[in-house]
């Protein structure tokens, strides 16, 4: 299996045990309130707290007083990336600053001292991780780029809003946290029409906003 195989297997295994915890929670139970708070505690700016290179992402190497050395290069299918002088250097399942040491000891054999820095300038290899999504009794279902400071009530009105058979304060927010799926009890409706922004939380990248439908 290729290493983008892998990064995309990885994104889709979290989105489906995603939903399966959302389709097997009978009644929208939340989680305890201790793994809600820990949840609600995560950064909700960024999917993870170090950022893992994969493939399909986009780096610059810079070598410092070496312009003709430092390029813009994506990761290859095969996680690996072609540095001047250096050849093929495995970036994939490794952070941005591991990549320029292992870097600056290759280039150490041309160069004296070598200082080299990696500034991710596309995130591709997070493109499904990095998403948030509005399921349910809304009028348009949506899955749309993470963007720092959106909150579950930007999510909901970019859905249209719920159905007539809507059960808005009865919404979760499903957070994937450490190889698990929270619930975290969303109330809407006291959000739109009594001014409660107790429950509007800022969205995490990978998050679930659940709207369920009325029991007739």
């Amino acid at each position: 299996m290729t290493m983008l195989s892998k990064d995309i297997l990885r994104g889709s295994l979290l989105l489906l045990v995603a939903a399966l915890f959302i389709s097997g929670c009978a009644g929208n139970s939340p989680s305890s309130q201790e793994k809600i708070q820990q949840a609600l505690g995560l950064d909700t700016i960024n999917s993870v707290d170090e950022y893992i290179l994969g493939a399909t992402d986009v780096i610059r190497v810079s070598v410092w007083r070496n312009e003709d050395l430092s390029i813009t290069v994506p990761v290859r299918p095969d996680g690996k990336i072609s540095v001047p002088l250096v050849g093929d250097v495995q970036a994939t399942g490794r952070k941005p600053e591991e990549l320029a040491d292992d870097i600056e000891s290759q280039l150490s054999t041309y160069i004296r001292e070598p200082q080299v820095s990696i500034v991710v300038t596309s995130m591709g290899s997070h493109e499904f991780m990095d998403r948030v999504r509005v399921t349910g009794a809304v009028k348009s279902p949506l899955s749309v780029a993470h963007r720092a400071g959106m909150t579950v009530l930007d999510m909901y009105l970019s859905a249209g809003g719920g159905t007539t058979f809507a059960q808005p304060n009865e919404a979760m927010l499903y957070r994937p946290m450490n190889g698990e799926v929270v619930a975290i009890p969303v109330r809407l409706d006291d959000i739109l029409k009594q001014g409660d922004i107790e429950t509007n939380y800022p969205m995490r990248p990978g998050d679930i906003l659940a709207v369920p439908e009325r029991d007739f």
